[in-house]
């Protein structure tokens, strides 16, 4: 069978001497004038190929828009505790999002819930609150508490995808509860804070939280130090 010659032909250009003076094109400009260039064939007789400056475009990856939800309060079970006349007191910054980073902790182990061990988690990936140093200075740090999380909840299913907010466990509310219920009864005008939240996972005996914390060396000396602290009047969130 006889061979076919398919070759390509395009106009070229004579580059001159001064061609450092002549101002270059931008090769992504639309208006950008680029060669057609021919293939020929006995076969297929001269077919065009125009080539268009948007198909030299440099290719952009499309990225995913990430929401998120910022909240200024957390979830009670009892709103009605606080009495209409009286000023609701106000988690503070910290408290909120050591809340925010416990459901982010519960999302990444793949945990259907927010319970008191993602709290805990929360507590100290937040860093700064006075809750977390106490923690830090006793030993306790984010891969041992995820560790115990494990140990006791089990491994995460990593087909599973966890809620954008997953729920509350009962434990988990009753902490946020007892943290509420403590400012209330201190009759402070000051915020709630991370300090209230810690005393109030570690309120719920036979949460995980509580046994996290028990098992990491926490204990009630450690809670009572803690509640003498923020039981001072003026107490706030360093």
């Amino acid at each position: 069978m006889a061979s076919h010659t398919l070759f390509s032909s395009a106009t070229t250009s004579t580059r001159c001497s001064h061609h450092d003076s002549i101002k270059k094109s931008d090769p992504f400009s639309p208006n950008l004038q680029i060669t057609t260039h021919k293939l020929q064939s006995q076969w297929l007789g001269i077919t065009k190929f125009p080539l268009h400056s948007s198909n030299l475009r440099p290719y952009l990856p499309k990225t995913r828009t990430i929401a998120a939800t910022v909240t200024f309060s957390l979830p009670t079970a009892n709103p009605e505790r606080v009495n209409p006349t009286d000023k609701a007191p106000k988690w503070s910054l910290k408290g909120i999002k050591s809340f925010a980073m416990g459901e982010l902790e519960a999302r990444k182990l793949k945990f259907s819930t927010t319970g008191t061990e993602a709290i805990l988690m929360g507590i100290l990936v937040e860093g700064t609150n006075r809750a977390s140093k106490l923690l830090r200075a006793n030993g306790f740090t984010l891969v041992k508490v995820r560790e115990e999380a494990i140990k006791l909840i089990g491994k995460p299913d990593y087909f599973f995808f966890s809620p954008e907010h997953p729920p509350l466990t009962e434990a988990a509310q009753k902490a946020l509860d007892w943290a509420v219920d403590q400012k209330l009864k201190s009759g402070d005008d000051g915020e709630i804070t991370t300090s209230h939240l810690l005393l109030g996972v570690w309120s719920e005996k036979e949460a995980a939280g509580y046994k996290i914390m028990a098992t990491l060396g926490f204990n009630d000396q450690l809670a009572q130090q803690l509640q003498s602290l923020i039981s001072k009047p003026g107490f706030v969130e360093d």
